[in-house]
């Protein structure tokens, strides 16, 4: 949102569709045979399988709560800074609140919040556009983290009150596992995950936000779908990059970025396409 366009830097609401292409396989088998294939795919990027809570694999809780997803961002953040910055940036205020003309912003005050521990700047995800597949909100995230880190080696990376990207920000944000387009009115703006922000996503087991503010009359909570409050914008009704495949016989679940052919070892059965 840009309420005080001199002291935000915000990733405006017009994410094109991401591209696909083959990724370099990956093992992530750790010796498990309940919560792991033992068969991998040549062109597909890191599978991360897990098993029921029966059979002794780990579930995770799902988003569904305020208090889950700010600890949750704050989690992906962690996981952002190690692997794209080598954990060189402080960890700002994340907050999530509406922005109702952009996905998030980054605040340029290092004292936007203080407490007796001392300050921090500011990362906002728009309350309105957590039910995206989970591949853009990271995107959104990193987008904001591109600003922090330019903001810390002392490069404009925008103009216009913090509104216009400059070819500085789209060479740091593909520096850094982003796709950058052009847009009329706000530069270098428009964001989406590159093939390895999707591996990162799936090497790490990160799931869809199940939570969204309603800011739009009709909508429905999920993992896709224009929740931003403007149903009309373009870019904004996406489906997922990753696909999950499921064993109809223990349950045992794997993402992939593409269409696969894959079964699972212990039932000798081939996984199904979730719906």
């Amino acid at each position: 949102m840009f309420t005080k366009p001199t002291s935000s830097k915000s990733a405006v609401r017009d994410f094109p569709l991401h591209k696909k292409s083959p990724c370099k396989c990956c093992n992530t088998s750790k010796g498990n045979p309940k919560t792991n294939l033992s068969q991998s795919v040549k062109g597909y990027a890191y599978y991360k399988a897990s098993a029921p809570p029966n059979q002794g694999g780990k579930q995770m809780k799902e988003l569904t709560s305020y208090n889950r997803v700010a600890g949750y961002l704050n989690k992906v953040f962690d996981l952002l800074n190690e692997e794209y910055f080598e954990s060189a940036l402080s960890r700002p205020t994340i907050t999530i609140q509406s922005t109702p003309r952009a996905y998030g912003h980054f605040s340029l005050r290092d004292d936007t919040w203080i407490s007796k521990n001392g300050a921090s700047h500011e990362i906002n995800i728009g309350a309105g556009t957590l039910a995206r597949p989970i591949e853009e909100v990271c995107a959104t995230l990193l987008h904001e983290m591109v600003h922090y880190h330019n903001y810390i080696q002392g490069v404009q990376d925008c103009s216009r009150g913090g509104t216009y990207h400059n070819k500085h920000f789209k060479a740091s944000a593909e520096a850094h596992g982003l796709l950058i387009d052009h847009d009329k009115k706000y530069g270098w703006t428009r964001t989406s995950p590159s093939d390895s922000l999707l591996e990162f996503v799936l090497k790490n087991g990160l799931t869809d936000i199940l939570l969204n503010r309603n800011e739009c009359t009709g909508f429905q909570i999920g993992g896709t779908g224009t929740h931003n409050g403007a149903p009309n914008i373009p870019g904004t009704g996406k489906t997922s990059s990753t696909r999950k495949y499921i064993c109809p016989c223990c349950g045992m679940s794997v993402r992939a970025t593409r269409i696969v052919r894959i079964s699972c070892m212990d039932c000798n059965e081939p996984l199904h396409l979730a719906g």
